[in-house]
């Protein structure tokens, strides 16, 4: 049962961002030129990501303590939020390309605090430990993806890129 958590997830990062522009689709797909660590990173960031789609099949979502199951509806109900919001706005960038508005002025990167948040969620819905170490897996992977993106738009965008990075955080 657990497994119904990932349908919004779906629905929202394939569904949603290519109705509203198949190129942000292909966008969002698209990884940055990586280096060194980064590779490992990468790879770790994709294993975590199949397992972490796959696992909730073998979960149920539970219902007690209600403590737990509170804050994992809040968790999970802010990812979905932001993972809306920041996809949105991921599909209609400005003339220059650098997101940096909407979302993307409290975050850099709000596209990937949405889905710790939600698998976070997840995590203590089910609570489970293994769907839990999975998540930090995938966070911590993550970060080396960031790193290479940050790279790229720095190439990209120079000092305004630099100016926006001094502005707001790379998470939050």
């Amino acid at each position: 049962m657990a497994f119904l958590l990932m349908v919004p997830l779906f629905v929202i990062r394939f569904g949603l961002l290519a109705a509203l522009d198949k190129r942000a689709l292909a966008r969002a797909a698209r990884f940055p030129p990586l280096a060194g660590r980064e590779r490992a990173g990468c790879a770790v960031y994709q294993i975590s990501n199949a397992l972490i789609v796959l696992y909730p099949f073998f979960l149920s979502i539970e219902t007690e303590p209600t403590l737990l199951v509170a804050a994992g509806c809040v968790v999970y109900g802010t990812g979905v939020a932001l993972l809306i919001a920041s996809t949105v706005r991921f599909a209609h960038p400005p003339a220059s390309g650098l997101l940096q508005d909407g979302v993307y002025r409290f975050s850099r990167n709000p596209m990937y605090v949405s889905y710790f948040l939600y698998f976070l969620g997840c995590a203590l819905l089910a609570q489970s430990a293994l769907l839990f170490a999975l998540v930090l897996a995938f966070q911590v992977s993550a970060h080396a993806i960031i790193k290479a993106e940050e790279r790229e738009c720095e190439e990209a965008f120079g000092e305004e890129y630099r100016a926006y990075c001094r502005r707001v955080r790379r998470y939050v």
